[in-house]
């Protein structure tokens, strides 16, 4: 990221590089500290998550990174097009085109380019008061910090409004419209393999089917052995999978989706809240008012008293 071939600091990195001069067409923007600290860790929008370095390097022949000790932000690099190679925390990673790595905070790592087929990257470094869960978060979905990222489009697409915005200056308008896409732009790669453009699921996991099963089967009672076994698992199994990725039982999620519709019905019919809770499968109303306060925290008479409560 910088042209002199011998060691160069800044307030934030210590750095070396192989490489004597730019490369062709690079773009990078460093906020400079003072704006980092006087403004993104005071912004009660910015502070959860901010980038404090962002840039783009074709062809970088030659490019070369090292730091023992790690470097203040979080890092995350993508490769277009190229080779390379990434070390991080003594763990050595081939790094292929369409994959991305990630460098958690303080954990020493070097990066370089393919000697014969340099690399073409997107890189970001961010901080924030919940950027080391975001890290944490990445570290658990993945096995170890790399992985191949899907519809690359989409995520260059963000990269590039994200970037023109930052060259546009250091407004507070410019730097929180910059950082609330950058929670996007991390979301593609986080959840890289789940959605497709349209932000429909590519893969499903059992899960992911049982919900789908749910949500046309919201006007009947089910039992967990029926939602396990519309994907062919044993109940004990399904329910342990279904809670470690949604935090919910099937049933309560079910139920769940049970409100959602009754909410539909209240605001936009004319329906008693009596035929309402036929329409859910549920013959007790009062059993119905009851879970619905329950899980909105009023009931449903007083939720359709709001007229439009979300509007």
């Amino acid at each position: 990221m910088v042209s002199n071939p011998t060691f160069v600091e800044n307030q934030h990195v210590r750095t070396i590089t192989r490489k004597k001069e730019g490369f062709k067409g690079q773009k990078a923007v460093v906020i400079p500290r003072k704006i980092l600290s006087e403004l993104c860790k005071k912004n009660e929008v910015i502070k959860p998550l901010y980038i404090t370095d962002i840039g783009y390097y074709p062809n970088a022949q030659f490019h070369y990174r090292k730091r023992p000790d790690g470097a203040d932000q979080h890092i995350l690099i993508f490769c277009y097009e190229g080779n390379g190679r990434a070390v991080i925390n003594n763990n050595e990673y081939r790094i292929e085109p369409g994959e991305f790595f990630f460098i958690p905070t303080k954990v020493s790592h070097l990066y370089e380019a393919d000697k014969k087929n340099p690399w073409t990257i997107y890189w970001v470094h961010f901080t924030g008061t919940a950027s080391n869960a975001i890290i944490a978060q990445f570290e658990k979905r993945f096995s170890g910090n790399k992985n191949f990222l899907q519809n690359s489009e989409q995520t260059i697409s963000l990269f590039d409004k994200l970037y023109s915005q930052m060259e546009r200056g250091y407004s507070t308008d410019n730097l929180v419209y910059s950082n609330m896409c950058l929670w996007q732009y991390l979301a593609t790669f986080l959840f890289n393999n789940k959605y497709d453009l349209s932000g429909k699921l590519e893969y499903k996991s059992p899960v992911d089917m049982a919900i789908d099963f749910l949500k046309t089967k919201t006007d009947r009672l089910l039992t967990l052995e029926e939602i396990a076994g519309s994907v062919n698992l044993s109940a004990s199994h399904f329910s342990y999978l279904f809670k470690n990725k949604t935090g919910f039982s099937p049933i309560e999620y079910f139920n769940h989706l049970k409100v959602q519709k009754a909410c539909q019905y209240l605001l936009f019919t004319t329906k008693r809240v009596k035929e309402i809770s036929m329409e859910l499968g549920i013959e007790d109303p009062y059993y119905f008012s009851r879970m619905f306060k329950k899980i909105m925290g009023m009931s449903p008479d007083i939720y359709r008293g709001k007229k439009n409560p979300v509007a």
